[in-house]
């Protein structure tokens, strides 16, 4: 397997906190990998530094064999896009024009092009957003932006997609729909980092779940071999049962359960 990130020794602080420990990992193309971890376990701060938008860090980031940080930032966008937990858009953009925010690693010009405008209708079809492309962004739902966010992504046409809580505000439908979406797209060579706190679907879909825990990585395997009563109990401060799913892929079922501080 093709390697596309090569961390080693990672450390990074946010004011005085150490947020990341040390991480060291390796992620493959063509894969879905989720991380999941309580609050403040540094989630959302790997994530960050993955996608080239946070440096200061120490130890290695390697994307495709270069320090994350050293890429230019066109080049970098070209190859991976990234979807923050929250994007506010400011002013009266339509949905379709917020989608087409994401070609701008591909624009020469200020018009743009017939392959501009087929990625984004494609995007927003497959994200179930076209019936709402000509609303006014800040006039959707949490969830209908959500979905247009990841159009946009989806957009940009890279081989790397990076996601912070990317079903946070979809309703039970839309969030299976764009897990199946995100797997189906592995499938076809796409690799997806997705930050969770949804452990039913990181087991459903994922190839590998990265458990993090106070900074550092306390658990990186199959859903199989991670999801475990203990590590639940160790990190998540929960007790739970494993029990099986659809394909007989591992299920959280959760109480009557004693929650430790």
């Amino acid at each position: 397997m093709n390697v596309l990130y090569q961390l080693a020794g990672l450390r990074m602080r946010l004011g005085q906190a150490e947020v990341l420990h040390g991480i060291t990992l390796e992620i493959f193309a063509g894969q879905m990998v989720t991380v999941v971890g309580p609050n403040g376990a540094g989630k959302s701060t790997l994530l960050s530094v993955l996608s080239g938008f946070r440096g200061g860090y120490q130890g290695r980031c390697l994307f495709l064999g270069e320090e994350v940080n050293r890429w230019n930032k066109r080049a970098l966008a070209r190859r991976l896009a990234f979807v923050p937990q929250i994007l506010r858009v400011e002013f009266p953009f339509t949905a379709e024009q917020v989608v087409f925010m994401g070609r701008t690693p591909h624009c020469h010009g200020l018009f743009e092009s017939p392959a501009d405008r087929q990625a984004v209708e494609h995007a927003m079809a497959i994200t179930d957003t076209l019936e709402f492309s000509g609303r006014d962004f800040r006039a959707l739902s949490g969830g209908e932006q959500q979905r247009v966010i990841l159009a946009g992504a989806l957009a940009q046409q890279s081989s790397v997609l990076l996601l912070d809580e990317p079903t946070t505000f979809l309703d039970l439908k839309h969030q299976i729909k764009t897990y199946s979406l995100l797997r189906d797209l592995c499938h076809q060579g796409m690799t997806v980092v997705a930050v969770t706190h949804d452990l039913n679907l990181a087991a459903a879909y994922a190839d590998r779940i990265v458990v993090l825990s106070k900074g550092e990585v306390a658990a990186d395997a199959t859903p199989e071999q991670v999801l475990r009563p203990l590590l639940l109990l160790e990190v998540f401060g929960v007790r739970a049962q494993i029990g099986h799913g659809p394909a007989g892929k591992p299920s959280v079922l959760y109480g009557p359960s004693e929650i430790t501080c």
